[in-house]
């Protein structure tokens, strides 16, 4: 249900001011519990060196910001019956927010032997940044999350994700101000152009400004409010501040803001909704500004901690060797007074849950941050409708992107009612050839439109922005909350997000672990407009890496394809976006491409991942090939075929077979990676002792990399990409990379025994059309005519 539109309340009474104070000292309490104590949970003793933990890890300096707004969350929520999630953008939250799932009850139901009693609280303290125990971050082990808080930057972005296409959903979000200073959370402030308050739910940003980072102040905290208004209504927001160091004030004043924040949205969706109103509105935020470490030692040896960058992590850091550190720590946690917090075994007393909702409403209990319990099956039709006609290999072209670009569509128009599909990508939809997809549902926009302008749509789920970051961060809060897309991105360019998917991987990797947490749809990317066809870019938007990136981290999580084809690439597709807890990096053309396989053999190739093409090679099954011809990706595919070609027409009784590799996560050994293969079946595909000339799309020494430990490793020999580009034809690109197929036929003579003295006229003839290649190209500025007119007439 959207925000409700009922008056809010004068202020807050007296007794409502005491139970948020009680809730708030006891999340206080239980974090620095976390960072401190292994034993005496309850100060039933007084404090000895024993009951703290022999290394002091955690960020106390955040904790009670994030444990204020929890708090205040609560009583929203539960005062009108909201349907919230709260992505906590401080990276060093961990503490506050395991406190407050513990206080709600969802950790006790996450994780049934950290019960809500004294024993609970003894194992809730000690496992913290402990061995054997949860991370020091809000993390994927933290009931009610989908932000990781180890990294910085994408907390706002990832909030509009999980709103958009989500009409009934409240999404807090807290940033840091450490975290406002990054580039990608600056960006993603323009999310507000493309919320559709009609089928989106709303975001409301709460910007909590400390003071400090680590050791520095923040850019934002030392701006004066008007200015800091000048910055946020130039983003579109309307801000409310909340400012002071005086509990009772600043509960009054934040209880105030997000009532009003509430209301502002509830009217927002009602005019959108049932008015009609199609202006693009002012959302709210909210700018709080509370000391760091609030609460905290004011002091600790003689230095300020309070309210400055000191109190950052532990502000007391030699409590087990120090008397006045061990006494100054129980000063601290005696003055949030826990015998009034919890009864005599450990449990909250009412008064301090009197502001906690119940069931699914509790922020840690929300199934939308646990999305996999949301996921519905994707409505995917059968590839046979898309597929392309091939009567026999090599005789017609398509841009295997478009042919997708026609399933995406039917994809699109198949989610309409549910709205559970996104496409996301940084300007370049059309740029690579999936604009099929206008059909079904246009770009969102809520920004001004001019008469110029085409397939704008304000309730469109095709989602461009001009920043890789945004558009990750977009689809992970998207498909984290149990939905489905698509991130389609130029090849060169969709490294800016590397270490964004190292979180993402990170996080899949862990819940494989939780049983608790369901599967999600795959984090899939689309690779296009690749390094071998920058005809008119060049340098700037070659680079093929981003595949060696994904091949370092957890093999369980990752998968890259290379469908040499329009139907290989359908069928890879299709089982990108059926698969769970994966990240899928396709990488595929958009120029005219030979089609090489109908659907069914296509389907076939996919699924074994790399084989044999029989009918490209000339080995006959009598005897060994004499040579291993082998290629991943669409020119590395058609060079080796022009290849082996060549190579049937000049060495005729030359054994040759052909090997394509769709997968290329089979070339590592079984034990390394799920799809990887015996040692058995790499030997019996590619041979133990012959010579593998090997075609690669991005940078050989990846194909070296995954396959070092076969046994036939000495006798492979790679092409690719060498960082050498520029603004030239097609052809010539693979020729100065020496990946063309006139230098493949001259590996193989280099490297099959008796070749080098019998078949020197052959490789001269290949070296001396390279050599004319190049003359011919400064001419006329086209390839050569045997190059661009070539055709497969195996």
């Amino acid at each position: 249900m959207s925000v409700e539109t009922r008056q809010a309340p004068a202020g807050l009474t007296d007794e409502e001011l005491a139970t948020l104070d009680a809730h708030w000292r006891a999340a206080n309490y239980l974090s620095v519990g976390q960072i401190y104590l292994m034993a005496n949970p309850l100060l039933t003793e007084p404090l000895r060196p024993e009951h703290i933990k022999p290394r002091l890890l955690g960020h106390w300096g955040t904790s009670p910001g994030l444990n204020l707004v929890h708090t205040h969350l609560d009583r929203l929520i539960k005062s009108r019956d909201l349907n919230t999630l709260c992505i906590w953008g401080p990276g060093h939250g961990g503490p506050a927010v395991l406190a407050n799932s513990w206080l709600e009850g969802s950790y006790t139901e996450t994780y049934p032997d950290v019960t809500r009693d004294a024993a609970g609280m003894a194992r809730l303290f000690k496992q913290f940044s402990f061995p054997g125990g949860v991370p020091s971050h809000v993390a994927p082990e933290t009931p009610g999350s989908i932000h990781e808080g180890g990294e910085l930057g994408y907390a706002l972005s990832h909030a509009y994700g999980a709103a958009f296409d989500n009409p009934d959903l409240l999404v807090a979000c807290v940033i840091g101000d450490g975290e406002a200073e990054t580039g990608p959370l600056a960006a993603s402030w323009h999310s507000d152009k493309f919320l559709d308050p009609v089928h989106d739910g709303a975001v409301l940003p709460i910007l909590h400004l400390n003071g400090y980072k680590i050791a520095n102040p923040t850019v934002l905290a030392r701006l004066p409010e008007a200015e800091l208004d000048d910055l946020f209504k130039g983003y579109g927001h309307d801000p409310l501040h909340v400012t002071g160091d005086d509990p009772a004030t600043v509960h009054r004043a934040l209880a105030a803001a997000l009532d009003t924040a509430a209301d502002r949205i509830a009217a927002i969706q009602r005019a959108a909704r049932e008015d009609g109103v199609t202006d693009r509105p002012r959302w709210p935020m909210i700018v709080l500004r509370t000391p760091k470490g609030w609460t905290g030692p004011a002091e600790v040896d003689g230095v300020p901690v309070e309210g400055t960058w000191r109190s950052h992590q532990v502000p007391l850091a030699a409590v087990r060797d120090n008397p006045e550190h061990l006494r100054q720590l129980e000063t601290w946690l005696r003055s949030y007074r826990p015998e009034e917090l919890f009864d005599e075994h450990g449990a909250p007393r009412p008064d301090v849950l009197a502001c906690v909702p119940a069931g699914a409403r509790r922020l840690g209990a929300t199934p939308h941050a646990n999305g996999g319990l949301l996921l519905r099956e994707l409505p995917l039709p059968p590839l046979e409708k898309y597929a392309v006609e091939v009567d026999k290999p090599g005789a017609t072209l398509h841009e295997p992107t478009r042919v997708l670009g026609d399933l995406l569509e039917d994809v699109m128009a198949g989610t309409a009612g549910r709205r559970d599909f996104r496409l996301v990508g940084p300007d370049e939809t059309a740029s690579n050839r999936l604009q099929a997809v206008y059909g079904a549902s246009g770009k969102a926009w809520q920004a001004k439109t001019l008469p110029v302008d085409e397939n704008l749509d304000p309730h469109g789920r095709v989602m461009e922005i001009l920043s890789e970051h945004t558009c990750q961060g977009w689809l992970e809060g998207y498909l984290l909350t149990g939905r489905h897309g698509l991130f389609s991105c130029y090849e060169a360019f969709v490294h800016i997000v590397d270490s964004m998917v190292n979180q993402h991987i990170k996080w899949l990797r862990t819940t494989r672990r939780l049983t608790w947490r369901a599967p999600i749809a795959s984090l899939n990317y689309l690779l296009t407009s690749h390094v071998w066809r920058q005809d008119h870019n060049g340098f700037s938007h070659q680079d093929p890496g981003f595949v060696d990136h994904i091949l370092n981290k957890s093999p369980e999580a990752v998968r890259v394809y290379f469908p040499p084809d329009a139907n290989t690439l359908l069928s890879v597709a299709d089982h990108a976006l059926r698969s769970r807890d994966y990240v899928n990096v396709i990488v595929a053309g958009k120029q005219p491409c030979f089609d090489w396989l109908p659907m069914d053999q296509a389907r076939v190739h996919c699924a074994r991942g790399a084989g044999v093409w029989d009918w490209a090679g000339t080995e006959d099954g009598s005897r060994e090939p004499d040579v291993v011809l082998a290629c991943a990706g669409d020119v590395p595919t058609q060079e080796v075929l022009a290849a082996a070609q060549l190579l049937r027409r000049h060495l005729p009784e030359l054994a040759v077979r052909v090997v394509n590799v769709v997968d290329i996560a089979r070339l590592m050994p079984a034990e390394e990676h799920p799809h990887g293969m015996t040692d058995f079946e790499y030997d019996g595909l590619f041979t133990a002792d012959k010579p593998v000339i090997f075609a690669y799309h991005g940078y050989p020494w990846l194909i070296h990399r995954l396959a070092y430990r076969r046994t036939g490793h000495d006798h492979l020999h790679v092409r690719g990409y060498k960082e050498i580009g520029t603004t030239t034809t097609p052809f010539d690109m693979v020729v100065s990379n020496d990946l063309d197929r006139y230098r493949l036929v001259m590996d193989v003579i280099d490297r099959v025994p008796g070749l080098a003295v019998r078949a020197a006229s052959v490789r001269q003839r290949m070296e001396d059309t390279r050599l004319r290649h190049q003359a011919w190209i400064r001419e006329h500025g086209v390839d050569l005519p045997e190059v661009a007119d070539w055709t497969w007439d195996g």
